[in-house]
């Protein structure tokens, strides 16, 4: 296994990420059962964007992703392949409405701390990371709406979105952009046949291989088990 990817996975932990869900995006003051039931309600949303979050850095292959799209073994390949997985994430959880569009701002919460931690525990220079931090922040979101229009477009226009933003316009391999191009599709059809609700409550989630052993095998998830807190 790499050194960085052996650096990155060793950093990001459910455990270590928990006590910080309850001090995210304050609720107002409230009372009564009904500001009970909205406390909890968004404390489970919390830890719910937190499992997401983790399964885009945790359960990602990315050293398939080096070898296969002939990425260099750096921070800046990690952050593209993990933007990619939380656009999708993202993508998903928007269709649930308000709940949805609250744990979208936790995911993004949580992938900016996590961000930023990696880059200390890799040594770089607060100021040289501020500025990059600055300069992430804006290739996400321009990111966002690129991927955006990609995948309401055909596949096309979503490999334009992949050689600009995922591969930084220096892909020469056609086969690399169908390979994520199909890559993109099979997972947001795989994140739409999952039950909105269930995502909610445990916001697991099992990544697609980059490439199928047995492209049949991509059926609907095994609704996930969780207990009456669900958690």
């Amino acid at each position: 296994m790499a050194w960085l990817v052996r650096v990155l996975r060793s950093q990001t932990s459910i455990s270590q990420w928990v006590p910080v869900c309850s001090q995210l995006v304050p609720l107002s003051s409230t009372h009564g059962q009904w500001g009970r039931t909205v406390s909890s309600t968004c404390q489970k949303i919390k830890i719910a964007a937190l499992r997401m979050y983790t399964s885009c850095v945790e359960k990602t292959d990315f050293e398939e992703f080096f070898l296969r799209c002939q990425m260099p073994d750096t921070f800046n390949s990690w952050f593209l392949i993990t933007l990619l997985h939380v656009w999708m994430c993202l993508v998903r959880m928007k269709q649930e409405g308000r709940s949805g569009k609250y744990m979208c701002r936790i995911i993004v919460h949580f992938m900016w701390e996590d961000v930023e931690q990696r880059g200390r525990v890799m040594g770089v220079n607060s100021y040289i990371l501020k500025k990059n931090m600055m300069l992430m922040t804006n290739n996400f979101y321009a990111a966002v709406l690129g991927y955006d229009e990609g995948i309401l477009s055909d596949d096309h226009g979503l490999a334009a979105a992949l050689w600009r933003i995922f591969f930084n316009q220096k892909c020469e391999d056609p086969r690399q952009l169908e390979l994520l191009v199909e890559y993109v599709r099979k997972q947001m059809q795989y994140l739409d046949s999952m039950n909105g609700e269930d995502l909610l409550l445990t916001g697991e989630v099992n990544w697609r291989p980059l490439v199928e052993k047995n492209p049949q095998s991509i059926l609907k998830p095994h609704a996930p088990t969780y207990n009456d807190e669900g958690l």
